[in-house]
């Protein structure tokens, strides 16, 4: 059965391409619901000042809302009315899943099966609309506070606001449910990765526009060019190390028929969090800049005015902080995502032990111990690609600025995308050639 699909993909070409009608429905789909994303970031809310926002914006660029405009693709800058992207359903699922390993029932809910996440996926909406309109709420009067960025402040700008931000939130959510299902999956992440791709063309060409300037070197702008290169490599590699652990199962009989003991692998991810620290991270980091520049700093202490100036970027303390808080959330969220306990109890209920150790308990503490190890490195890497970019800006003094965690989102977007899209070729060929073998099994029986 592997020797098959290995053959199957390395058959995979692009005339398999042309003749996979279902997959090309599947890619303009995603296209088109991709597009009718990137229009809605370029709506205005009503009642919106746009040269005085644009004005405001720029003063709190490098603070909490401009990390929040990449991911909206730009729309937190225009405040669009997908301002809110998909950020309140990520962090509705961050929740629920913490819930899920504190809370016993909802533990239980999700061993249920299909029903238990339908039920989950369910809560994750609720939430997903909760914080929406809290988040909303909290713009529109961060908004009127702002001077002359509302025409019209009160109740109703308000109103109009929680309605418009938590219904563009509500629709990219059933947009992305929809390219998951019609699409070529990952609807969420596509989301994601189209507003963060978004805006690449117009960063490299102000960078290289600065370089016909003379406000930077060539030199500088090959270090920039080679580094972003060497940076995705290295993603690609890390994204795709596995720690397998060999997983034994023992002889049975069936009947009379003795078969024989199989043998698999467990793989472990080195990076299990994915981008979840880096997030974490930089949202904590920069919220207390982005509050400071939102009030007066002029009446802070001195000691609180030193502290913020000490979080900006290239700065030593947030440096030391991001990168401790970047090893901090990749070990909590792994600790969330993957129990060694349960993966334990799942090998013994089908048979499955690790060869050298008991099952139960035994089998747990081992897993524990090779994930722990693992996850070290993988933290490691997270740092290495988070911290790079911002040793360039403070070093090189380059304006341009594409972070680790945008850049590890696109690389691991991209290769999660170009998974499904040889999962979809290859499922093609190989109904393919069910139907070829029907057929001559047919004319075989007719003559």
């Amino acid at each position: 059965m592997a020797s098959a699909a290995e053959q199957l993909a390395a058959n995979l070409n692009f005339g398999a391409f042309s003749k996979a009608t279902d997959l090309k429905k599947r890619i303009w789909f995603t296209l088109g619901a991709l597009l009718v994303y990137r229009l809605g970031t370029y709506i205005p809310m009503p009642g919106i000042n746009p040269e005085a926002l644009a004005r405001a914006f720029q003063q709190q660029s490098t603070g909490i809302l401009g990390l929040f405009n990449m991911f909206a693709g730009g729309a937190v800058g225009r405040m669009a009315i997908f301002a809110l992207g998909i950020m309140p359903y990520i962090s509705a699922s961050i929740i629920i899943q913490l819930m899920t390993s504190v809370l016993p029932s909802l533990e239980s809910l999700k061993k249920e099966g299909e029903q238990g996440r339908k039920v989950i996926n369910q809560y994750t909406r609720y939430g997903t609309v909760l914080l929406a309109i809290v988040q909303a709420y909290f713009i529109a009067v961060g908004l009127e506070t702002s001077q002359n960025i509302v025409t019209d402040p009160g109740l109703f700008f308000r109103l109009s606001t929680v309605v418009t931000l938590t219904g563009g939130t509500m629709f990219l959510m059933w947009l992305g449910e929809q390219i998951t299902a019609r699409g070529i999956g990952n609807g969420i992440s596509l989301i994601i990765f189209a507003g963060i791709v978004a805006n690449l063309p117009t960063a490299v060409a102000h960078l290289l526009d600065l370089g016909r300037t003379g406000a930077l070197s060539t030199a500088v702008i090959l270090v920039v060019i080679v580094t972003a290169i060497a940076c995705i490599a290295f993603i690609v590699f890390f994204e795709r190390a596995q720690r397998r652990l060999l997983i034994q199962y023992p002889k049975r009989q069936v009947g009379n028929r003795m078969f024989q003991g199989d043998t698999s692998h467990l793989p472990l991810k080195l990076n299990t969090a994915g981008v979840i620290p880096p997030i974490f991270a930089s949202s904590l980091l920069l919220l207390p800049v982005t509050i400071a520049n939102f009030g007066n700093t002029a009446n802070l202490p001195g000691w609180a005015t030193g502290i913020i100036a000490s979080l900006g970027h290239g700065q030593p303390l947030y440096m030391i902080l991001y990168a401790a808080m970047i090893g901090f959330f990749a070990f909590f969220y792994t600790a969330v995502v993957f129990n060694p306990k349960d993966t334990a109890d799942n090998l013994k209920k089908h048979g499955g032990f690790i060869p050298g150790i008991r099952p139960g308990e035994r089998t747990a503490e081992h897993i524990d111990y090779v994930l722990t190890r693992i996850t070290v490195i993988g933290a490691i890497y997270l740092i290495i690609i988070c911290l790079l970019p911002e040793f360039l800006i403070s070093a090189l003094g380059v304006p341009f600025y594409l972070g680790g965690t945008s850049l590890l989102i696109v690389v691991s977007v991209t290769m999660d995308t170009v998974a499904q899209v040889q999962g979809h070729l290859l499922a093609h060929q190989y109904e393919g050639l069910v139907r070829k073998a029907k057929l001559r099994g047919g004319r075989r029986g007719a003559k």
